[in-house]
């Protein structure tokens, strides 16, 4: 029997390295050169990176969810993980319109998050998942971050917990426990982009991945916390709205 030798960990790091190389090539070329385009360049980087990974049954896009007819439509979402063995409503290129049953999962994608800026990401990205109203996969996605972490935290104790994974830099990853209400806080050295996909794989994917857990998760993140963060009792005593 042939086992596999190779290392793990840095297979892991190479996906978070990647993302972080990616984003630069071409401000390496134009420099600091205005560039309208850039925050789309870069979620079509994280896209390509999640589809890669995607089985076939998922399909990954940038658009919008609607909910039932008349009942509403979220704000214009960065990436939009979907079922395609459910009708799209409309599909154009990476742009899609689908249904709120169709989807897996949702993700607003920045270049770079400071603490004045957290306050907006958060309030539109659960926006977004009390429409939709199940249990999905919600993250922020930022591929720098500047600031003191302090300030994040505060604004996630204020928040519902509908957002459930943040990838705030290459390093630092945030994930909401929902049995325990409360938000932890690791520092995964160059892991946290690949810990936050791996996260977006288990959730989206419709059978456990226990069997290739030790792919998906290459360290144990739990020796790597560094704070947590619980939620207002005015949260903790509600249900959420979900389904």
């Amino acid at each position: 029997m042939t086992t596999i030798e190779g290392n793990i960990i840095e297979f892991q790091k190479s996906i978070t390295s990647e993302l972080d190389v990616i984003k630069n090539r071409v401000r390496n070329l134009i420099g600091d050169i205005p560039w309208g385009e850039e925050g789309r360049y870069k979620e079509a980087i994280l896209r390509n990176v999640i589809r890669r990974f995607l089985p076939s049954n998922l399909s990954i896009g940038t658009g919008f969810v609607v909910k039932e007819y008349n009942e509403g439509i979220s704000n214009q979402i960065d990436i939009i993980i979907y079922d395609n063995n459910y009708p799209v409503l409309f599909s154009e290129g990476d742009f899609v319109i689908v249904s709120y049953k169709n989807v897996k999962g949702i993700i607003e994608v920045k270049t770079k998050i400071c603490n004045g800026s957290f306050h907006n990401i958060l309030k539109k990205a659960e926006e977004n998942g009390k429409l939709i109203g199940k249990n999905i996969f919600n993250g922020i996605f930022s591929y720098e971050y500047d600031g003191n972490i302090n300030g994040i935290c505060n604004k996630l104790e204020e928040s519902e917990g509908y957002v459930n994974h943040i990838s705030l830099n290459t390093d630092l990853f945030i994930k909401f426990w929902e049995k325990e209400k409360k938000f932890r806080l690791y520092n995964l050295k160059n892991l946290s982009f690949s810990y936050f996909i791996s996260n977006l794989l288990c959730s989206v994917c419709d059978y456990p991945l226990k069997d290739i857990r030790w792919f998906l998760f290459s360290e144990d993140k739990e020796q790597k916390r560094i704070k947590t963060i619980s939620l207002t009792k005015k949260y903790k005593e509600g249900n959420y709205g979900r389904q």
